[in-house]
């Protein structure tokens, strides 16, 4: 943990993908205070159709993109929302996803719900002078 999951409906090159998982992990760990060898990063394509959600009431459902978060419990709201901006505007940069068909889910876990073999063992917990 954390793990940085990104559903998608397209294709994408292996470049790319590693473009973005780069810029997610960097900018997650910067702003997270977190080390970076504890993130990973999924990019999974659904292919075309794989993922959809219904705009308005009554409008066929359109092909959109969500990034679901787990992360360590405890983060203030506001710092959450500065992450999720973040990653959104590297998936918008990178792989020209639409802003307003991307949404970011946050699931939160204490440390000793993510283990790390290669950093020793569990994460610590986050305190708030991490930030």
């Amino acid at each position: 943990m954390p793990y940085l999951q990104l559903d998608v409906c397209g294709h994408y090159s292996v470049e790319d993908k590693q473009r973005l998982a780069l810029k997610m992990s960097e900018t997650y760990a910067q702003l997270m205070s977190v080390d970076i060898r504890r993130i990973s990063v999924a990019i999974r394509e659904l292919g075309d159709g794989g993922v959809w959600r219904i705009p308005e009431a009554g409008e066929e459902p359109v092909p959109v993109a969500v990034m679901m978060l787990d992360v360590r419990k405890g983060r203030p709201p506001e710092l959450r929302m500065e992450v999720a901006k973040a990653l959104c505007a590297h998936c918008i940069d990178i792989l020209g996803l639409r802003e307003d068909r991307l949404n970011v889910e946050f699931t939160q876990h204490s440390g000793d719900e993510m283990y790390h073999p290669a950093l020793g063992g569990y994460s610590p917990e986050w305190t708030p002078g991490e930030q």
